[in-house]
This record gives structure tokens, sequence and C-alpha cells, in this order.
């Protein structure tokens, strides 16, 4: 970034960045699994972190955080004992599951295709190192 003639102020990131950004942030697979289960409607966070293989409460917790920030969750905390935090898709949101919706349809459509690509790739490329070089066969001793 640049700074404008005063010297003070910097450029503003240009869009194809800030676009960048957002993909980055919506592309993690962390988000498009919360995003996902709570397509089916609000959920506590215990919900979420049971619903999702994988994810740790520390990942999910950075996860709603930078969801939230982006407009795409809510988070609605409840006066309640013991206390209730709930998380729910936003409009914006909403539009996004849509989206993801179709990658995941996508996925779940064409995973034993790609299972089979993977598979053939391995066999193709397992005598050969990671430099696309043959690999030395050991002298039988």
């Amino acid at each position: 970034m640049e700074a404008t003639d005063s010297g003070s102020a910097a450029e503003p990131l240009s869009a194809s960045c800030r676009v960048r950004g957002v993909l980055g942030r919506i592309g993690d697979k962390w988000a498009i699994y919360v995003v996902d289960r709570l397509g089916d409607g609000p959920r506590r966070f215990s919900e979420l972190l049971r619903g999702i293989d994988g994810i740790t409460a520390r990942m999910l917790t950075v996860t709603l955080r930078g969801l939230e920030r982006d407009g795409i969750v809510t988070r609605t905390a409840h006066a309640a004992v013991p206390p209730r935090v709930d998380y729910a898709l936003t409009q914006l949101g909403e539009t996004l599951h849509t989206a993801i919706g179709q990658l995941v349809s996508w996925a779940d459509a064409h995973l034993l295709e790609i299972e089979a690509a993977q598979a053939a790739y391995d066999g193709r490329t397992a005598e050969y190192d990671g430099a696309g070089q043959p690999c030395q066969q050991e002298a039988a001793g």
C-alpha cells in the first residue's frame, strides 16, 4: 500500500484483494460445515460442536466469531440459568447456505468418481518419488 500525497493515509485494498479475503474466510472447511449445519435452523454451541466431526471447541469459537463479524451468523445470548447462546444464519448467511448447499450436493454426487480418480492417480504415481523421478529399487541381498 502506498501513502497518498499527504503521506498520512494508505490506499484502500483493491477489490480483488478484499474478495480474496472474504473467500478465504467463507471457503474454510469449518466455515462451510458451520453454515451447512445452521441451514437447518438455530443451534447452540454444543450442538454445533457435536455435529461437526473433528472440530475443536477453540476452532468452532474462532469460526463463529469470524462468521459473525462478516454478517453471516448472529449470536443471541438468552438470560437463562444456565446461560444459553444460540447461533443462526442471517439473511446474508442464508444466501451463502444456498451456494454451499450446491457445493455439498456436488461433492456428495461425485464422491465415488473422485475416490476412483484418486486411487487411479495414486496407483500411477506409487512408483515415483515426489519429484516425478522413478524410485530406486533396493538391491535384494
